[in-house]
């Protein structure tokens, strides 16, 4: 190996999506206009549910908390863009870097680990609808994502613990527009094979794939079910009670395929950021697009919360 190049850090230096003063400015005014979308969406959503006891059901409580990662994952993986361009300083200690890893790592995983709680829920609304609220009570809901959070952390530790292992680097410059675990993993000189036995092994199989055969399985029967329903009409109403978190899940899993599930070799960091960012950047709006803001139930609660704001407003006046 050539030491020549190799050295120690304490900060790395984040190059962002592109250096172009012009292009800067786009890229910061597209990412704050969907940073804010994303924002006022989703704390819209868990506000509602947590302000509006026609909300108290399941569905909406798992909503809830898909709301609350998204905002978080938004804000852990976007607000380097804003700072940088704002401040102007795009250097992060390696600590914070690591730290950020980590968090965007379980966060995901909390992610996928609640969708899979949302396709049991499903499961038990189709399946067997006459128990539905004797099953899913607001114990079983509250040990659901209690798990789900935990367990996605508690996932990530290893890989967290394994980073503070890497010690040099051949360049402090990573060609992302925040920390992630492969562009950091493509500066590192020292061993990361423990790191990418994790990532394709732990990461893989535990964080991604057990999720996705929950969820799969869930719906084998809910699919099946369907099928059986002889109203053709009934079919149609099942079918669109599952069809937002079915398309989430699959765009969801699609995207972390194409960004994670491949070998680092092949993979150009220059061109996959820009594909991350527009992932990064969508999937979290999905969450109050998709399920929410179309949904009667929310509008409803929206109309409530917005009559009781002018009615409170009229009656200060008076």
């Amino acid at each position: 190996m050539d030491h020549s190049n190799v050295t120690t850090t304490t900060y790395f230096i984040i190059l962002g999506i592109s250096e172009k003063p012009l292009f800067q400015c786009s890229v910061f005014l597209l990412v704050l206009l969907i940073y804010l979308l994303t924002l006022g969406g989703n704390i819209t959503i868990f506000l509602l549910v947590c302000l509006d006891h026609h909300l108290h059901t399941p569905m909406y409580f798992f909503l809830a908390n898909l709301s609350l990662l998204d905002v978080s994952c938004s804000t852990i993986s976007l607000h380097r863009i804003l700072i940088s361009f704002i401040s102007g300083d795009n250097t992060v200690s390696v600590v914070e870097c690591f730290v950020q890893i980590f968090a965007f790592m379980s966060l995901t995983s909390d992610g996928l680990l609640v969708l899979a709680a949302m396709g049991y829920d499903r499961y038990v609304a189709i399946c067997n609808p006459l128990h539905y609220h004797l099953v899913m009570d607001f114990k079983l809901c509250v040990l659901l994502a209690s798990l789900c959070w935990i367990c996605g952390f508690l996932e990530c530790l290893p890989g967290f613990r394994e980073l503070f292992k890497l010690t040099c680097y051949k360049s402090n410059v990573v060609d992302h527009f925040f920390c992630d675990m492969m562009p950091v993993l493509k500066l590192s000189c020292s061993d990361t094979s423990i790191l990418q036995f994790y990532m394709f092994t732990v990461g893989a199989l535990i964080s991604a794939f057990t999720p996705f055969i929950l969820t799969f399985i869930s719906y084998i029967f809910i699919i099946s079910t369907i099928l059986s329903i002889r109203s053709s009409s009934g079919r149609r109403k099942a079918f669109y009670t599952c069809s937002s978190h079915l398309t989430v899940v699959l765009c969801l899993y699609a995207s972390l395929f194409f960004q994670y599930l491949r070998p680092t070799s092949s993979i150009n960091l220059s061109s996959s950021k820009y594909f991350f960012l527009c992932n990064t950047a969508a999937v979290p709006i999905l969450n109050p697009l998709i399920y929410s803001l179309k949904n009667k139930d929310v509008k409803a609660a929206i109309r409530r919360k917005l009559k009781f704001v002018v009615t409170s407003t009229n009656t200060e006046d008076h």
